[in-house]
């Protein structure tokens, strides 16, 4: 497998990336899942016009999932930079965002179970 080139943050300013937005098409959580679809890798294939920075996305997701603020620190992006590009790359249907859920939505037993798990982990440390 070759090697990914990594596109570096540091050498470009965030809203060049961005081409000068801050907002994003959609809100995407931290810890939201990022996965390439079907048509992200036909797209990263092709070059499909994207910049590089939608091109190391689509790699670094590709069989793999990746939260977003994994990918903005491997990209050396802040989390803003990177949420206003996968938003638009799920709005072009290259990504797949699988939002976490919250303790609201499951049963009360099961988040009460859960939250009372993590704190006797953290107890324990």
């Amino acid at each position: 497998m070759a090697e990914r080139e990594e596109p570096t943050g540091a050498l470009v300013r965030p809203y060049a990336v961005t081409r000068g937005r801050t907002r994003p098409r959609l809100e995407i959580a931290l810890e939201a899942l990022i996965e390439t679809t079907v048509r992200g890798r036909s797209a990263g294939a092709n070059n499909g016009g994207q910049g590089r920075e939608h091109q190391y996305i689509a790699a670094l997701c590709d069989g793999r999932l990746q939260s977003l603020a994994e990918i903005a620190a491997r990209m050396s992006l802040p989390l803003g930079v990177a949420r206003v590009l996968i938003a638009d790359m799920a709005a072009e249907g290259m990504v797949a965002v699988y939002e976490p859920t919250s303790l609201e939505d499951s049963n009360d037993a099961v988040g009460t179970e859960l939250l009372e798990r993590v704190l006797s982990g953290l107890r324990r440390l």
